[in-house]
């Protein structure tokens, strides 16, 4: 499949600009899911993916098959979704400096997040670091090859194997630690009612 890949590539970098169709068609899917796991947000992963592809288009000329498409792709997506975390990190410490933080009512597009992602995987994935949520995003849910992870992050695969198994463990261990206090705040309100 990655040899069809390669063809349209060609043709595309050739000035098929059309045949780019292939390209977006084959790849469109799995960047949005991976951007809408990476910043949490569907409206967000739906404005970001075109982007992605649009820069990818204009940077084709640019991609060598000595690594994959799928990871060149990947790479452009999560450097855009990291700087796109930065700037609303960076936004969201103005706005707490401006305004007082308003309590956010649950959407139908959070209702279909939360089915997405677990709920103790959710907040533990958030409390991540954004490389450390990229890790897992990228094995888990993308199954990628911890050598595409290290074309992807620019890091040696044995980097990438003891970054990931670190990880696992922080998560694992943050999940254990969200349950139990789910558990405790159930236990608390039973005793509320019961009084």
């Amino acid at each position: 499949m990655d040899e069809d890949i390669e063809y349209w590539i060609k043709r595309v970098q050739a000035g098929d600009v059309q045949d780019y169709a292939f390209i977006v068609k084959k790849y469109q899917r799995q960047i949005f899911v991976y951007c809408w796991r990476l910043l949490g947000s569907r409206q967000e992963a739906e404005d970001v993916v075109q982007d992605i592809l649009v820069k990818a288009f204009e940077k084709i000329h640019t991609y060598k098959p000595s690594v994959s498409f799928s990871s060149w792709l990947y790479k452009m997506a999560y450097h855009h979704c990291l700087n796109l975390i930065r700037r609303r990190k960076l936004h969201h410490k103005i706005k707490s400096a401006l305004f007082l933080q308003n309590l956010i009512t649950a959407s139908a597009a959070h209702e279909v997040e939360r089915q997405l992602f677990s709920e103790p995987l959710s907040k533990a994935l958030g409390t991540l670091t954004v490389e450390e949520r990229n890790l897992l995003v990228l094995r888990i849910f993308e199954e990628k090859s911890f050598g595409e992870i290290g074309e992807i992050l620019n890091k040696s695969e044995e980097a990438v194997r003891k970054k990931y198994s670190r990880t696992k463990i922080k998560l694992k261990s943050m999940m254990t630690a969200s349950e139990e206090e789910d558990e405790c705040m159930n236990y608390s309100y039973l005793l509320k009612t019961k009084a």
